[in-house]
């Protein structure tokens, strides 16, 4: 045999080997997820991985063209028709780089990206006609996603190729997130600057689409006036609706024109060994969103976004009510977050519930907050039954913790909580957090440690925090509390009162030592049943305010 035949007879025979392990490890890999569910606290179900039929195309026989200038959407189409034909398969994508406007997958579907490959979606907004679907939490017209697909079984992307959404040519950007050489260079490359000069569009159907969306709500929009604001509309760029089965392995997920990925409604979901990027100022670029998904593992995955990273939602305000599916069974762990506007988040739209969710071993460096509770009047639902453990951060822009029932609202003053006021009856309208706990964490450098906002009518019940160290700006502020409890914590701070309690109901609070400040200031005429430790009770530093009655705040005994 020739050096060349046996070399090529070599590559092929590599090649197939290749495939076929891969093949392999999406139908056979159960096994290797197994040490996930250890020490999990709640009855979590085996997710089952999706059975791929091992049957192999590639895209280029269809016709395709890896030039990064022909337009492959038949070819995709093409390709996607027969392989729902022949009963699945996967389509492997080879390196170069494809062109495509969007893709519709099918079940029992893998698509492959091997090293090298670039999926680059079309940004003409033409080719992504408007369908009814959910965006933030709420049903609306939106465009296709680029990458989408609706009511599948055994569904997987993997590979280490890259997808791209071309998120540059839908976004506005603000001018406050850029610097001013940033700010030129965009205004230079076309599209429009908003009459005030703080946003730039695109186009200036983006620009007019974004000045209609301030005059009406367009979430009740139907299709025929969507149509009028198509090019202001964004997709997120991965849907995966209403399906069981699905398996994300491998791919970088970038330049997004919304959120990132977006799975919802569906069960028996993985995904892991991603890299998802996007620009810091990637105006709702999100990373990973989960709505209403039971059954999930998130694991080693590494994030850099230009909002929320990692995302567990429910729906939002009465389209989440009435759809009532929880996001639930979920486990995440060993995951990187760099810049995100929060790392582990839940919410804000959780109206539909959100339950048993397990998250640990993540490291967040430089994201604006770390691990992040949000909700607002008018969302409902509840949220319980969550652990959190093992998470490291540096440099948290704001709050290491965050805990804000008034998010994109306008939460009291102190003054105003200070005061008993009117406040509005709980009803099913009401957001209710309860049974979360946190511990192991070690957060060096943020604006605040801790901040806990509950509503005065719906306090955040049993929220605890334990075995942790923070050094930040300022320290822990809980507000509007019931069963807060927080033990064996190191906190450094330089600010006047280390811990602020307003309003907080049998509180707990032991082993906390603190290192710099040592002021402890217990506010408000809710205060009730407050337990310190000896030594916070007997700090000079302890401060009772005028309306707290002085027979609340007790000294734990051993």
């Amino acid at each position: 045999m020739r050096p060349v035949c046996r070399a090529n007879t070599l590559l092929l025979v590599f090649s197939f080997m290749t495939l076929l392990f891969t093949a392999v490890s999406v139908n056979a890999g159960q096994d290797s997820m197994k040490h996930l569910y250890e020490g999990v606290p709640f009855d979590m179900p085996e997710v089952q991985l999706p059975k791929i039929p091992e049957k192999t195309f590639y895209l280029r026989d269809f016709g395709a063209k890896a030039d990064g200038i022909t337009d492959n959407s038949a070819a995709f189409a093409k390709a996607i028709k027969k392989i729902k034909r022949k009963g699945g398969g996967r389509l492997v994508i080879s390196r170069g780089v494809w062109l495509s406007g969007p893709i519709t997958l099918a079940s029992n579907m893998e698509l492959h990206l091997e090293h090298g490959a670039l999926l680059k979606f079309i940004p003409d907004k033409a080719l992504y006609p408007l369908i009814k679907t959910s965006y933030e939490g709420l049903d609306a017209w939106r465009p296709i996603s680029p990458l989408y697909g609706v009511n599948l079984e055994n569904i997987a992307i993997t590979g280490s190729g890259v997808i791209d959404g071309s998120g540059g040519a839908w976004r506005y950007v603000k001018k406050s997130k850029l610097t001013s050489g940033q700010w030129k260079k965009l205004i230079a490359s076309g599209g429009v600057v908003s009459d005030d000069g703080k946003m730039w569009f695109p186009s200036v159907e983006s620009k007019q689409g974004a000045l209609e969306q301030k005059q009406t709500d367009i979430f009740k929009y139907n299709k025929e006036q969507a149509e009028k604001i198509h090019h202001w509309l964004r997709p997120v760029m991965v849907a995966l609706v209403d399906s069981d089965k699905v398996l994300l392995d491998g791919p970088t997920f970038q330049n997004s024109p919304a959120w990132n990925i977006h799975v919802l409604k569906s069960s028996n979901v993985v995904v892991r060994n991603l890299k998802v990027r996007n620009p810091w100022y990637s105006q709702n670029g999100d990373g990973l969103d989960m709505e209403s998904v039971k059954n999930a593992l998130v694991y080693n995955n590494t994030f850099d976004v230009g909002d929320d990273a990692i995302c567990v939602k429910s729906g939002k305000n009465e389209d989440g009510r009435r759809r009532g599916i929880p996001t639930e069974n979920v486990i995440i762990r060993n995951n990187m977050v760099y810049h995100a506007h929060g790392g582990f988040v839940v919410g804000s739209e959780m109206s539909g519930g959100v339950k048993n969710v397990f998250f640990s071993d993540a490291t967040f460096i430089g994201t604006d907050i770390g691990i992040r509770f949000k909700s607002t009047r008018g969302r409902g639902g509840v949220v319980e039954n969550i652990w959190i453990s093992n998470v490291n951060m540096t440099d948290i822009v704001k709050n290491a913790i965050s805990f804000n029932m008034f998010y994109s609202n306008n939460e009291p003053r102190m003054a105003d909580r200070l005061n008993r006021k009117a406040q509005p009856a709980v009803d099913e309208t009401t957001p209710q957090f309860k049974n979360i706990d946190i511990k192991n964490v070690r957060s060096i450098n943020s604006g605040t440690a801790v901040i806990l906002h509950g509503l005065p009518e719906m306090n955040l019940e049993n929220v605890h925090i334990s075995d942790s160290y923070f050094s930040a700006k300022k320290g822990v502020e809980a507000v509007d509390t019931a069963g807060l409890k927080i033990s064996n914590i190191d906190l450094s701070t330089p600010a006047e009162n280390a811990i602020v309690l307003l309003n907080a109901k049998a509180a707990h609070l032991s082993g906390i030592r603190l290192l710099d400040s040592q002021g402890v200031d217990v506010m408000g005429n809710k205060t009730e049943n407050v337990h310190l430790d000896k030594a916070l009770y007997s700090s000079k530093n302890l401060h009772i305010e005028d309306e707290v009655e002085k027979s609340q705040i007790m000294k734990i005994k051993k």
